[in-house]
């Protein structure tokens, strides 16, 4: 389990999973209550866990005060399949001073994440 554990608040929870299952391989290793409907899946995605927690009406604020950046093997080939798994690009992917390369995405529930890969040192 991650030390810090990002947790997201959905009344979709089937939309993220399938987004974040299809889109970066995240697999489910926990599950609250173990039958019927969920409360809560643990998703792994690489070596991190994400929780998503079903909630009727989670909200909705002016300004998100968190984002997800999620490392990726190629950032151009996962924006590419970002739209038709329902979720929207922010921006196109752009090389960064800092040494990653990264695009700017909502999830399906309109959250904020940055897809990022390393640029190889030349």
């Amino acid at each position: 389990m991650s030390t810090i554990q990002p947790v997201i608040l959905t009344a979709d929870q089937d939309a993220l999973v399938g987004f974040y299952t299809k889109l970066l391989g995240a697999e489910q290793v926990f599950r609250v209550p173990e039958e019927g409907p969920a409360f809560y899946l643990g998703l792994r995605v690489g070596d991190t866990d994400l929780g998503l927690v079903t909630k009727a009406d989670p909200g909705t604020g002016a300004a998100p005060r968190i984002l997800l950046s999620i490392s990726v093997d190629d950032v151009d080939e996962t924006l590419g399949r970002v739209e038709a798994l329902g979720g929207s690009v922010r921006s196109d992917p752009q090389d960064m001073p800092w040494g990653q390369r990264v695009a700017h995405i909502s999830d399906p529930d309109g959250n904020p994440v940055n897809l990022t890969q390393p640029i190889p040192a030349r």
